[in-house]
């Protein structure tokens, strides 16, 4: 049976289990967070900085790890991930204090960057550009899957054996990808065995990577005005996916006061949502790009995407009934991933073999957008008691987001300059 699944496919599934190990590992923390905070007596501002902490470290080697990935290839930087991302996530089980916990889980920020950028240069190498859209959709639904079965994962293990066993049994599962990613996952199809003549002809003739192209300096990169509209509106979009992987849970726990079993159930059903909101941003943005041309298929669904999330996380402020406040949530995330999909879609659209760095750094200003979420989630909380006051903030940034797609347009390719492609073909 899975000799009739083409290897394209099967390489999906990796970089869609990779994701999904990615949110299991990174909202753990959040989701113990209410009981992590009671053993180390941390507030607000201080669990903030925990979470922040790993914002951080992810954002500032975001770009290297990207770039590294476009130059040596995604398998050994895979590797290397997963492995580190492991190491730390089973130390976060040995923490003894607020500085202990800041310090592992920057060290584990470390480890995970560039997991996407370099997942979507797998997509980049092993897809054919028709294809791109509804690769890029099952890897965004591994982030959505992982943070949905984590509650279900966690919560028993957190309550049967303490806080600290979920993050030696995420390290334990990290470990299983990387042996099986190392014996059989390659960088490219022609080096892949048993793949068949025709799905390498197929997949080598229509893929964004071209091989009579070459990386190009980032500071020829960061020349694209696209690039730039792209990171200042993924800043703003992180906001909305740091509040609900990192600071939800305890929202619903401290701000909404409901029950860690009540808060499991909204937890799953918000990411089941983000799933659905996945699957139809990329059928979604891929019928409007067939339709209407690429500018307006990838603007329309971007724009959709964080502006009706904004609104959304902006009604719950202004709803008092616990359930119904939930359901906008709910539909808020289910909202977000209308806009991830198109934001990565332009980061292929425009970047081609260049596709590690340009989301490496556009992730990077999503990270530093995380960064900022965290400090500032809890800052408010602490200052004023309240959980409804930073979501106003929160909208105002989804506010911003939702202009700055105005300004991206993804029919602009990175150029290489002519003096640097004259270097390059005599290399």
């Amino acid at each position: 049976m899975l000799k009739a699944i083409p290897y394209r496919y099967r390489v999906l599934a990796l970089l869609c289990s990779l994701a999904t190990l990615t949110y299991l590992d990174r909202i753990c923390i959040s989701i113990v967070g209410v009981r992590v905070k009671g053993e180390f007596h941390l507030n607000n501002e201080q669990f903030g900085w925990v979470l922040a902490s790993f914002a951080l470290a992810y954002a500032l080697f975001e770009i290297p790890s990207g770039a590294l990935g476009d130059r040596i290839g995604p398998r050994a930087v895979f590797i290397r991930i997963v492995l580190a991302w492991s190491f730390f996530t089973a130390l976060t089980g040995l923490a003894t204090g607020l500085m202990s916990l800041i310090i592992i889980r920057f060290l584990f920020g470390i480890g995970e960057s560039g997991t996407y950028p370099n997942s979507l240069i797998v997509v980049s190498r092993w897809f054919p550009a028709n294809e791109t859209g509804r690769a890029l959709t099952w890897v965004g639904l591994g982030q959505q899957i992982g943070s949905a079965i984590a509650p279900v994962i966690i919560v028993p293990l957190a309550v049967s054996y303490g806080w600290r066993m979920p993050f030696f049994v995420n390290a334990a599962i990290g470990i299983v990808w990387v042996l099986i990613c190392a014996v059989w996952f390659k960088n490219f199809p022609s080096e892949m065995k048993n793949i068949s003549e025709e799905e390498k002809q197929k997949i080598e003739s229509g893929c964004r990577h071209n091989k009579h192209q070459h990386v190009i300096p980032l500071k020829y990169i960061f020349r694209n005005s696209t690039v730039w509209s792209l990171m200042f509106m993924y800043f703003c979009l992180q906001w909305a996916n740091y509040f609900f992987v990192a600071w939800m849970p305890v929202y619903l726990q401290e701000g909404r006061h409901f029950s860690e079993k009540e808060a499991k159930h909204v937890i799953f059903f918000v990411f089941v949502a983000g799933m659905v909101g996945l699957l139809a941003g990329g059928f979604t943005a891929d019928w409007f790009v067939r339709k209407k041309g690429l500018r307006f298929g990838r603007r329309f669904t971007g724009m959709t995407g964080i502006g009706m999330c904004g609104v959304l996380i902006l009604l719950t402020v202004f709803i008092p009934q616990n359930d119904i406040a939930a359901i906008t949530l709910v539909a808020a995330n289910a909202c977000y991933g209308f806009c991830v999909m198109s934001s990565y879609g332009v980061c292929n659209d425009i970047a081609r073999n260049n596709s590690g760095t340009v989301t490496g750094a556009m992730n990077f200003f999503g990270q530093a957008g995380a960064f900022f979420l965290a400090i500032v989630f809890g800052n408010i909380v602490q200052a004023t008691n309240n959980f409804n006051y930073p979501l106003f903030v929160v909208a105002f940034v989804l506010l911003i987001g939702f202009l700055l797609w105005l300004v991206i347009d993804p029919l602009k390719q990175l150029n290489i300059p002519k003096h640097i492609e004259k270097v390059f073909n005599t290399n």
